[in-house]
């Protein structure tokens, strides 16, 4: 049978337990194989009872060294009981020099003693026993949280502003500069936040008109890298150029912010409206195409007709980002009436163009004139798509060169990808 003997107001600071007529501490740390939290004891004696209910200090910092202890029995170890009943005497019993030099020789959880209160400059110095003095019952996980990212960009040299810190905290990424971001005026600092906007504003007249579109090739929701990397490299030269004053780091978010809103506000328009920004919208109401058929290297058709209530690009576009793969890189359109199509590669980022020059009679094969030409990103693919779309096969005359031999071709592809 086990009965609490005491406890302080945290549900996760440890416990003294009477079990079997012995007292122990009682600690949650980890969890099993089965993610449930795993429970951990160790015997003490009266004094050691005593210390922990009167030293919130002394229990925190015995919590503290105790975890890796927990840490390191796992999901099913056994608790090294003589290492954690061998932290009790020097921790809630020793003098404050010897607490500090336990804890330069053992390891323990920093971010438990700065989420419970410890003064950080205190600590970083190594004077673990001091920094407690402001500790407090209640947890700021937030606050260990900063503690770990400061720390993080401290190791590569990063030392924040008071404006760097309060950009970070706008677009919500102080903790983790993963995530994605935002705007989040209430977690800025009043005084702060008339100066964190003027940034903002810098940035968003340096993407002014700016655009990040779709690349349906990696998928229906994906953006064309390429924009992002154009428009990042706008914001952060203007950001850098109006305020030099900030770190990179606080650069690096906001123009992080710019280019997230820009992908977000294209993946949500509909195709037509990403056709129609790009400038490719002219051609689809009147079209002197009256049928297109749109397959993929798997063998899959779709057909588009004239007088549908979408555009042929946009639909073909469509088609590619529900088809588009790893392996599933080739597409046609074809215009079976006027007997010319184009295929897309975009494994090797060129285009071919093809027209029947003789169509197949009496068993023999039909004659085509195929030639190829190099695509700059997704960019030359609308381009393209959009023309063939509007006039077919004549109409890409001015987007080549067009080679028509094979040999050729593949050289003038080796030297632009500078093999």
């Amino acid at each position: 049978m086990r009965d609490i003997v005491f406890t302080r107001g945290s549900a996760w600071i440890p416990n003294v337990v009477r079990e079997g007529g012995e007292l122990k501490l009682m600690l949650g740390a980890g969890a099993d194989a089965n993610h449930e939290p795993r429970t951990f004891t160790f015997p003490i004696g009266e004094a050691h009872r005593a210390v922990i209910q009167e030293d919130l200090a002394r229990h925190l910092l015995l919590w503290s060294a105790a975890l890796p202890l927990c840490d390191a029995a796992g999901t099913r170890g056994r608790l090294d009981e003589s290492a954690a009943v061998a932290l009790l005497d020097p921790i809630l019993l020793g003098a404050p020099a010897d607490i500090d030099a336990l804890f330069q020789r053992v390891p323990w959880d920093r971010s438990r003693l700065v989420a419970h209160g410890a003064d950080i400059g205190l600590l970083e110095r190594g004077q673990v026993y001091a920094s407690m003095r402001t500790a407090t019952e209640t947890s700021n996980g937030k606050r260990a949280q900063e503690y770990h990212a400061d720390r993080r960009r401290a190791a590569r040299g990063a030392v924040l502003g008071p404006l760097d810190a309060a950009i970070l905290r706008y677009t919500g990424q102080y903790l983790h500069g993963a995530t994605v971001p935002g705007r989040k005026p209430d977690a800025v600092a009043p005084a702060l936040l008339p100066e964190v906007m003027r940034v903002v504003a810098t940035a968003e007249q340096a993407c002014a008109g700016m655009r990040i579109s779709r690349d349906p090739r990696r998928g229906k929701r994906a953006t064309d890298k390429r924009d992002w990397d154009r428009m990042e490299t706008t914001v952060a030269a203007a950001v850098r150029r109006e305020h030099p004053e900030l770190v990179d780091d606080a650069v690096r978010t906001v123009s992080f912010l710019m280019c997230s809103e820009a992908a977000d506000r294209s993946r949500n328009a509909p195709m037509e409206d990403d056709e129609e920004t790009a400038g490719l919208r002219a051609d689809f109401g009147g079209s002197a195409k009256t049928a297109l058929s749109f397959t993929d290297d798997k063998g899959v058709e779709k057909k588009w007709l004239r007088g549908s209530t979408r555009g042929a690009a946009a639909e073909f576009w469509e088609f590619v980002g529900d088809r588009s793969a790893s392996d599933n890189e080739v597409f046609t359109i074809e215009d079976e009436e006027m007997g010319e199509g184009i295929q897309l590669h975009f494994y090797a980022d060129s285009l071919a163009r093809i027209m029947t020059v003789r169509e197949g009679k009496g068993g023999s094969d039909p004659e085509y004139r195929v030639e190829y030409c190099l695509v700059d990103g997704i960019g030359g693919y609308r381009t393209l798509v959009s023309a063939f779309a509007r006039g077919g096969y004549a109409a890409l005359e001015q987007h080549g060169p067009w080679i028509s031999d094979v040999a050729e071709f593949e050289r003038a592809r080796r030297r632009r990808d500078g093999r």
